[in-house]
Order: C-alpha cells, then sequence, then structure tokens
C-alpha cells in the first residue's frame, strides 16, 4: 500500500447481523454495506422475492448472505427467522429493526382510520419488540450483542403534516429502545435509535407524488433537500460495529438539521 492510499477495515467482520425490510430502500443499503464490511447478513423481508435480490447482490459482491422472507407483525414469523439465521450461521450478534410502514391515509386523529392505526402499531412497534425479544435470547448466547432501531425525527417533534400513527410508532420505538438498553447494559447487549429525517425512497416518493405535499415538507429541511437511504445506513453501521461500544439508549438523529431548526433542548 502507498502513502496515498487508505486502509478501510471490515467493521462487521463476521458479525451475523438480522437486518428486517431488507428487500428495499434503506434496508437494502443496509444489507449490502454491512455485507461489504464482513457480516454476514440475514435479508428478511415480507416479499420473498425482494430478500433473495438483496442477497444475491450481496453474494455477487463477495459476501455471505441469506434470504428470509416473513412479516415482522407475526410472533411465529420473526422467531423462524431468528431461528433461522442461528441454525445457519451459528449465532446473532445484530438485529437492524428497520422494516416499517406509512399508509396513506394516516392523518390526523379525527381523519386516521382504527384499522391503519392498529396495523401501523402492529409492524412499527410491535414488529420491534418481537424482533428484539427473539434477537436478544440468542444475543445472551452469544456474548452479547447491538440492536439498531429505527424511530424517526417525528418521535421527538410534531409533523409539519398530520400522521398521527406513525408518529405515535416512532415514539414508542424510542421509549421502548431507552427501556432494553438499561435493562441489558450489564449484559453486553446495547439498544439504539436511529431518527432519519425525510428520506428518498420508494414509499416516501410514493407519499409525496403531489409536488404541494413534496414540497411543505422540503421547506422545513436546514439542508434544503431530503436525505439518502445510504446516509441512514452508515448509521445503523456505526451503532451495529464495536466503534459505537460505549453506546447504548442513545437516538441517533440523522435529519439534515431539522430538529435542531425546531426542537428546544429541555
Amino acid at each position: 500500500m502507498n502513502s496515498t492510499e487508505i486502509s478501510h477495515p471490515k467493521r462487521l467482520q463476521d458479525k451475523v447481523t438480522i437486518i428486517t425490510g431488507g428487500g428495499g430502500g434503506i434496508g437494502e443499503c443496509a444489507a449490502e454495506l454491512f455485507g461489504s464490511h464482513g457480516a454476514k447478513v440475514t435479508v428478511v423481508d415480507v416479499n420473498q422475492d425482494q430478500a433473495e435480490r438483496v442477497a444475491k447482490s450481496i453474494e455477487s459482491a463477495g459476501g455471505v448472505a441469506l434470504a428470509i422472507s416473513a412479516d415482522v407483525s407475526q410472533d411465529d414469523q420473526v422467531r423462524d427467522m431468528v431461528e433461522a439465521t442461528v441454525s445457519h450461521f451459528g449465532r446473532l450478534d445484530v438485529i437492524f429493526n428497520n422494516a416499517g410502514i406509512f399508509p396513506a391515509d394516516d392523518g390526523g386523529v379525527l381523519d386516521t382510520p382504527l384499522s391503519t392505526w392498529d396495523k401501523v402499531m402492529e409492524v412499527n412497534l410491535k414488529g420491534v419488540f418481537l424482533g428484539t425479544k427473539y434477537a436478544v435470547a440468542k444475543m445472551l448466547d452469544s456474548g452479547g450483542g447491538s440492536i439498531v432501531n429505527v424511530a424517526s425525527f417525528v418521535a421527538l417533534m410534531g409533523a409539519a403534516t398530520a400522521q398521527v400513527a406513525y408518529t405515535a410508532s416512532k415514539g414508542g420505538v424510542l421509549a421502548f429502545t431507552r427501556e432494553v438498553a438499561v435493562e441489558y447494559a450489564r449484559r453486553g447487549i446495547r439498544a439504539n435509535s436511529i431518527c432519519p429525517g425525510p428520506i428518498e425512497t420508494p414509499l416516501l416518493a410514493e407519499l409525496l407524488s403531489d409536488p404541494e405535499r413534496r414540497n411543505r415538507r422540503l421547506v422545513h429541511i436546514p439542508i434544503g433537500r431530503f436525505g439518502r437511504a445510504q446516509e441512514i445506513a452508515n448509521g445503523a453501521l456505526f451503532l451495529a460495529s464495536d466503534e459505537s461500544s460505549f453506546m447504548t439508549g442513545s437516538q441517533l438523529v440523522i435529519d439534515g438539521g431539522i430538529t435542531a431548526a425546531y426542537v428546544t433542548p429541555q
């Protein structure tokens, strides 16, 4: 290596990781990034074809991956995805609870259907609970691990456009993550959250196809653009790796400056 080259060590070498919602968006970026850093990645998605596509991409780049279809709101499916991972790879070191939904009819308190509220809680909050529950048992067997949960900047402030179920679910993720962090801190398991701002993913593109609705959100971002999935994946890599070994119960805010502009410190 000459003096102009920089060595980039693999930050998750041989760590066994599960990524939910891994078939697209932030999850896909994270799966490929984790794989490039030496992780053995279980790509989980409700869509089996999408999970297999991402797993094959990781393998074609020289990584190791397993594709599993699972609905994170279903107890038996989450249990089975964790069991399958440990059976295949022998242990579990990291879970990135990334899967989430944001239905178009999630609006204000008076407008949001009960069925939408229930479904958002089932996936966004219960899914994180189930993933964590089954991962913790295996991490204790492995001597510790890192749990990374996706919350949102709206868990720290009210959203400019009403989305009551999504916001409430992500607030729950923050509180849940802190509880787990405190409970398992002395047993080698860390738990942290990521709070992304609006990110350019297929989900956001669909929701913000209306230019007026899109601009209403964009105007609140000091950096002046939406975030990229890769930028959130980079944060997940840090929290999953031993580089963040003194962090637990924290939230990593990656929001283009939104909360800095609008949230008053308490």
